[in-house]
């Protein structure tokens, strides 16, 4: 068989950057442990050009953050035709867009939390809603930019509104949902699992708690009732469906156990280019489901196409 010569687009020009070299060389190491011809290819403005050149048979996308899982890279491969990997344009779009995703989720009966979207210049001294809340950029990814205001606060944070604010003019305002949190794994139709994240010396699972070894605490499978287990499969493979993702996904939830067992269990938000960094999810959800890394990043590859 024809070893596929595929080129890992990595790196780009958005706040995750790191992020995404990470996962990038990750992801390249393993790729070509399992066979392929692999060219690690650092994003810049002239990706168009470098891609025509490569010409190769797979884009892995390995990009986080805008233009790398928003619609626009995949817009660029669609107009290439070269296969690639995840979303395509339109789910992309949308699963970057917190507020277009939560409104087709909630369409489709997956519980969300209540949430408003303002310019972040509207916010000023008053509560847009009753504490405690969430502030979140619309369209940012791995915690940048997330503030929560607690019960107690007498005024909004004002990095919001400073000049300090690097994550756009349009944030989300969500209800604050206590309790637990959970991550679930769907690879093409397949549900792969549950992990509990349970952040070590931060107030949430922010930035550092995601990407700096020990910052967090993964249970892989999580402990949960069968029944709550089972509905957040259901939710997941549900949200994944709904927002018209491919490959692999990773939907996160809240869930607030602490009055009930049954608690409420809200979905956050649905990843459609999971890290894959020593310390991501995907990679430890799907080990738990008997799937190695290699396997994992193989088949991500042969499920590539375009018009996804």
């Amino acid at each position: 068989m024809k070893r596929k010569n595929v080129a890992v687009l990595m790196g780009g020009f958005s706040s995750e950057r790191p992020v995404s070299l990470s996962s990038g060389t990750a992801c390249a190491d393993a790729l070509e442990v399992e066979g392929y011809a692999v060219t690690r290819v650092d994003v810049g403005r002239d990706v168009a050009r470098v891609l025509s050149e490569l010409n190769p048979d797979v884009a892995f996308n390995a990009l986080h953050g805008p233009f790398g899982e928003d619609g626009a890279i995949q817009g660029i491969l669609e107009y290439l035709d070269i296969p690639y990997t995840h979303s395509g344009v339109l789910a992309s779009a949308l699963a970057m867009d917190k507020q277009l995703a939560k409104t087709v989720a909630k369409a489709e009966g997956i519980p969300v939390a209540d949430a408003l979207v303002v310019n972040r210049f509207e916010i000023g001294n008053e509560h847009p809603m009753a504490p405690p809340y969430v502030v979140k950029p619309v369209n940012e990814g791995s915690s940048f930019g997330v503030v929560i205001v607690t019960e107690g606060q007498s005024n909004p944070p004002q990095i919001i509104s400073s000049t300090e604010w690097q994550y756009g003019e349009r944030v989300m305002v969500e209800r604050y949902i206590a309790g637990r949190e959970f991550t679930c794994a769907v690879m093409g139709e397949r549900v792969l699992g549950i992990a509990e994240i349970i952040p070590v010396g931060h107030a949430f699972y922010d930035y550092d708690s995601k990407y700096v070894p020990g910052g967090s605490k993964h249970e892989c499978p999580a402990k949960l009732s069968p029944n709550i287990y089972q509905k957040i499969e259901t939710l997941a493979l549900k949200a994944h469906k709904a927002i018209g993702c491919r490959g692999v996904s990773r939907s996160d939830f809240r869930f607030d156990d602490r009055k009930s067992d049954d608690g409420e269990l809200v979905w956050l938000e649905v990843n459609t280019q999971p890290g894959m960094t020593p310390t991501s999810l995907v990679p430890e959800i799907a080990a738990a489901a008997g799937i190695g890394f290699g396997e994992l990043l193989s088949w991500i590859v042969e499920d590539a196409s375009c018009s996804r």
